[in-house]
Protein backbone atom coordinates (compact mmCIF):
# COMPACT_ATOMS: atom_id res chain seq x y z
CA UNK A 1 0.00 0.00 0.00
CA UNK A 2 2.46 2.52 0.56
CA UNK A 3 4.34 1.65 -2.53
CA UNK A 4 1.06 2.86 -4.26
CA UNK A 5 0.26 5.75 -2.26
CA UNK A 6 3.57 6.95 -3.26
CA UNK A 7 3.19 6.43 -7.07
CA UNK A 8 0.05 8.03 -6.87
CA UNK A 9 2.36 11.08 -4.50
CA UNK A 10 5.42 10.97 -7.86
CA UNK A 11 2.87 10.83 -10.43
CA UNK A 12 0.58 14.56 -9.10
CA UNK A 13 3.14 16.63 -8.00
CA UNK A 14 4.56 17.91 -11.10
CA UNK A 15 0.79 19.13 -11.08
CA UNK A 16 0.60 20.10 -7.51
CA UNK A 17 3.92 22.45 -8.12
CA UNK A 18 2.19 25.25 -10.55
CA UNK A 19 -0.22 25.94 -7.30
CA UNK A 20 0.24 29.57 -4.87
CA UNK A 21 0.37 27.17 -1.59
CA UNK A 22 0.38 23.87 -1.67
CA UNK A 23 -1.12 22.47 1.83
CA UNK A 24 0.45 18.97 2.96
CA UNK A 25 -1.52 17.28 5.64
CA UNK A 26 -0.97 14.44 7.78
CA UNK A 27 -1.34 12.33 11.21
CA UNK A 28 1.27 13.13 13.04
CA UNK A 29 3.38 10.07 14.08
CA UNK A 30 3.40 8.47 10.62
CA UNK A 31 6.75 8.52 9.10
CA UNK A 32 5.11 7.68 5.94
CA UNK A 33 3.12 10.57 5.74
CA UNK A 34 6.35 12.82 6.20
CA UNK A 35 8.63 10.83 4.12
CA UNK A 36 5.54 11.69 1.59
CA UNK A 37 5.69 15.40 2.14
CA UNK A 38 9.33 15.87 1.44
CA UNK A 39 9.01 14.20 -1.55
CA UNK A 40 6.32 16.60 -2.47
CA UNK A 41 8.62 19.24 -1.16
CA UNK A 42 11.47 18.15 -3.14
CA UNK A 43 9.05 18.46 -6.27
CA UNK A 44 7.75 21.93 -5.78
CA UNK A 45 10.75 23.74 -4.67
CA UNK A 46 8.73 25.84 -2.80
CA UNK A 47 10.35 29.44 -1.75
CA UNK A 48 9.09 29.19 1.80
CA UNK A 49 8.08 26.60 4.11
CA UNK A 50 5.43 26.90 6.67
CA UNK A 51 5.10 24.44 9.57
CA UNK A 52 2.44 24.29 12.06
CA UNK A 53 5.03 22.66 14.47
CA UNK A 54 6.66 25.67 14.75
CA UNK A 55 5.87 29.76 16.28
CA UNK A 56 7.06 32.57 14.88
CA UNK A 57 10.15 32.80 17.02
CA UNK A 58 11.23 29.15 16.50
CA UNK A 59 11.60 29.52 12.82
CA UNK A 60 13.18 33.06 12.95
CA UNK A 61 16.11 30.71 14.78
CA UNK A 62 16.67 28.62 11.52
CA UNK A 63 19.75 30.04 9.82
CA UNK A 64 21.47 28.93 6.61
CA UNK A 65 24.66 27.04 8.82
CA UNK A 66 22.19 25.07 10.75
CA UNK A 67 19.88 23.82 7.26
CA UNK A 68 22.86 20.58 6.98
CA UNK A 69 22.67 19.86 10.82
CA UNK A 70 19.79 17.91 11.85
CA UNK A 71 20.89 17.69 15.59
CA UNK A 72 21.84 21.53 15.65
CA UNK A 73 18.71 22.22 14.18
CA UNK A 74 16.84 20.40 16.63
CA UNK A 75 18.88 22.12 19.50
CA UNK A 76 18.00 25.37 18.21
CA UNK A 77 14.24 24.69 18.03
CA UNK A 78 14.27 22.53 21.49
CA UNK A 79 12.42 20.09 19.57
CA UNK A 80 12.77 17.38 22.09
CA UNK A 81 10.57 19.56 24.64
CA UNK A 82 8.01 20.93 21.78
CA UNK A 83 5.86 17.66 22.29
CA UNK A 84 6.02 16.64 18.47
CA UNK A 85 6.98 13.35 17.16
CA UNK A 86 11.11 12.78 16.65
CA UNK A 87 12.90 15.59 14.75
CA UNK A 88 13.97 12.89 12.29
CA UNK A 89 10.84 12.45 10.69
CA UNK A 90 10.70 16.39 10.31
CA UNK A 91 13.75 16.85 9.53
CA UNK A 92 13.82 15.63 5.62
CA UNK A 93 11.30 18.18 5.05
CA UNK A 94 13.27 20.65 5.54
CA UNK A 95 16.29 19.35 3.92
CA UNK A 96 14.05 18.88 0.81
CA UNK A 97 14.03 22.50 0.05
CA UNK A 98 17.06 24.24 1.63
CA UNK A 99 17.14 27.46 0.41
CA UNK A 100 12.80 28.01 1.28
CA UNK A 101 12.40 30.36 4.19
CA UNK A 102 11.04 28.78 7.05
CA UNK A 103 7.63 30.47 8.56
CA UNK A 104 6.09 29.17 11.93
CA UNK A 105 2.57 29.12 12.48
CA UNK A 106 2.39 27.87 16.09
CA UNK A 107 0.27 29.05 18.59
CA UNK A 108 1.66 29.65 21.87
CA UNK A 109 0.07 29.39 25.55
CA UNK A 110 -0.93 33.02 25.99
CA UNK A 111 -2.26 33.43 22.43
CA UNK A 112 -4.04 30.13 23.45
CA UNK A 113 -5.72 30.99 26.05
CA UNK A 114 -7.32 34.45 24.82
CA UNK A 115 -8.81 32.13 22.12
CA UNK A 116 -9.93 30.08 24.99
CA UNK A 117 -11.65 33.04 26.82
CA UNK A 118 -12.93 34.84 23.50
CA UNK A 119 -10.55 37.07 22.29
CA UNK A 120 -9.45 36.67 18.69
CA UNK A 121 -7.90 39.97 17.62
CA UNK A 122 -4.97 40.47 20.01
CA UNK A 123 -3.34 36.87 19.01
CA UNK A 124 -4.44 37.72 14.92
CA UNK A 125 -3.04 41.09 15.55
CA UNK A 126 -6.06 43.01 14.78
CA UNK A 127 -7.01 40.91 11.59
CA UNK A 128 -9.27 38.48 12.92
CA UNK A 129 -12.90 39.64 11.00
CA UNK A 130 -10.12 39.13 8.02
CA UNK A 131 -10.13 35.58 8.59
CA UNK A 132 -13.83 34.96 9.68
CA UNK A 133 -13.19 34.84 13.84
CA UNK A 134 -15.35 37.45 14.05
CA UNK A 135 -18.61 35.61 13.35
CA UNK A 136 -19.58 32.48 15.49
CA UNK A 137 -19.83 29.11 13.52
CA UNK A 138 -22.96 27.13 12.05
CA UNK A 139 -24.60 25.39 14.77
CA UNK A 140 -23.93 21.90 12.83
CA UNK A 141 -20.20 22.42 12.53
CA UNK A 142 -19.93 24.13 16.10
CA UNK A 143 -21.43 20.85 17.20
CA UNK A 144 -19.08 18.48 15.09
CA UNK A 145 -15.84 20.42 16.27
CA UNK A 146 -16.73 19.89 19.86
CA UNK A 147 -17.37 15.98 19.03
CA UNK A 148 -14.16 15.72 17.34
CA UNK A 149 -12.34 17.54 20.46
CA UNK A 150 -13.99 15.05 23.10
CA UNK A 151 -13.17 11.79 21.00
CA UNK A 152 -9.71 13.71 20.54
CA UNK A 153 -9.06 13.83 23.97
CA UNK A 154 -10.79 10.24 25.10
CA UNK A 155 -13.96 11.34 26.51
CA UNK A 156 -12.06 12.37 28.87
CA UNK A 157 -12.45 16.26 29.23
CA UNK A 158 -15.69 18.25 30.84
CA UNK A 159 -18.41 18.95 27.92
CA UNK A 160 -17.69 23.01 29.31
CA UNK A 161 -14.23 22.91 27.85
CA UNK A 162 -15.35 22.11 24.37
CA UNK A 163 -16.43 25.38 23.19
CA UNK A 164 -12.66 27.21 24.32
CA UNK A 165 -10.94 24.49 22.67
CA UNK A 166 -13.23 25.21 19.62
CA UNK A 167 -11.86 28.43 19.45
CA UNK A 168 -8.29 27.59 20.03
CA UNK A 169 -8.73 25.22 16.98
CA UNK A 170 -10.10 27.97 14.80
CA UNK A 171 -6.82 30.26 15.70
CA UNK A 172 -4.65 27.97 14.66
CA UNK A 173 -6.69 27.46 11.59
CA UNK A 174 -6.83 31.48 11.07
CA UNK A 175 -2.50 31.29 12.26
CA UNK A 176 -2.00 28.98 9.37
CA UNK A 177 -3.47 30.82 6.95
CA UNK A 178 -2.07 34.32 8.18
CA UNK A 179 1.31 32.78 7.91
CA UNK A 180 0.89 31.18 4.33
CA UNK A 181 -0.17 34.46 3.06
CA UNK A 182 2.47 36.32 4.94
CA UNK A 183 4.89 33.87 3.46
CA UNK A 184 3.58 34.28 -0.13
CA UNK A 185 3.38 37.58 0.21
CA UNK A 186 7.37 37.86 1.12
CA UNK A 187 8.42 35.23 -0.86
CA UNK A 188 7.02 35.38 -4.16
CA UNK A 189 5.53 31.83 -3.66
CA UNK A 190 4.98 28.68 -4.08
CA UNK A 191 4.53 27.87 -0.64
CA UNK A 192 3.87 24.51 0.94
CA UNK A 193 2.30 24.66 4.97
CA UNK A 194 2.94 21.31 6.69
CA UNK A 195 -0.26 20.70 9.32
CA UNK A 196 -2.18 18.18 10.32
CA UNK A 197 -5.30 16.81 8.49
CA UNK A 198 -7.86 18.68 10.74
CA UNK A 199 -6.29 22.19 9.97
CA UNK A 200 -5.79 20.83 6.11
CA UNK A 201 -9.64 20.66 5.68
CA UNK A 202 -10.86 22.28 2.95
CA UNK A 203 -14.46 22.56 4.10
CA UNK A 204 -13.61 24.44 7.46
CA UNK A 205 -10.06 24.31 8.22
CA UNK A 206 -7.07 26.66 6.96
CA UNK A 207 -7.99 26.37 3.41
CA UNK A 208 -11.10 27.72 4.00
CA UNK A 209 -9.87 30.47 5.71
CA UNK A 210 -7.32 31.27 3.40
CA UNK A 211 -10.07 31.19 0.30
CA UNK A 212 -11.88 33.91 2.33
CA UNK A 213 -9.03 36.05 2.97
CA UNK A 214 -7.42 35.86 -0.69
CA UNK A 215 -9.50 33.86 -2.87
CA UNK A 216 -7.43 34.82 -5.85
CA UNK A 217 -4.63 32.38 -4.89
CA UNK A 218 -4.75 28.83 -6.03
CA UNK A 219 -4.32 26.28 -3.30
CA UNK A 220 -3.97 22.65 -3.76
CA UNK A 221 -4.82 20.32 -0.84
CA UNK A 222 -3.16 16.92 0.08
CA UNK A 223 -4.94 14.80 2.99
CA UNK A 224 -2.98 12.09 4.16
CA UNK A 225 -5.00 8.67 5.67
CA UNK A 226 -4.05 5.19 6.76
CA UNK A 227 -5.29 2.09 5.14
CA UNK A 228 -7.29 3.71 2.87
CA UNK A 229 -9.69 5.40 5.82
CA UNK A 230 -12.36 7.57 4.62
CA UNK A 231 -10.82 11.15 5.29
CA UNK A 232 -13.21 13.44 5.74
CA UNK A 233 -12.46 17.65 4.67
CA UNK A 234 -13.03 17.59 1.01
CA UNK A 235 -9.50 17.43 0.20
CA UNK A 236 -7.88 17.55 -3.74
CA UNK A 237 -5.84 14.57 -2.75
CA UNK A 238 -6.29 11.95 -0.22
CA UNK A 239 -3.18 9.46 -0.11
CA UNK A 240 -2.75 6.37 1.87
CA UNK A 241 -0.10 4.74 4.08
CA UNK A 242 0.45 1.65 6.53
CA UNK A 243 -0.61 2.39 10.11
CA UNK A 244 2.65 4.24 12.63
CA UNK A 245 2.60 1.62 15.01
CA UNK A 246 1.71 3.59 18.47
CA UNK A 247 0.09 2.67 21.82
CA UNK A 248 -3.70 3.30 22.76
CA UNK A 249 -3.89 7.03 23.32
CA UNK A 250 -6.90 6.15 25.27
CA UNK A 251 -5.24 3.31 27.50
CA UNK A 252 -5.08 5.09 30.83
CA UNK A 253 -8.48 6.52 30.53
CA UNK A 254 -9.37 3.11 30.81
Amino acid sequence: MRSLAFAIFSTLSCAASAQDISVLGEVHDNPAHHAAQAERVAAIAPAALVFEMLTPEQAARVTPDLRDDPEALARALDWDNSGWPDFAMYYPIFAAAPAARVYGAGVGRDEARAAMEGGFDGPMGGEAARFGLDQPLPEHQQEAREALQMEAHCNAIPEEMLPGMVRIQRLRDAMLARTALLAHEESGGPVVVITGNGHARRDWGMPALLALAAPELDLHVVGQTENEMPLVGGFDEVLSAPPAQRDDPCAAFR
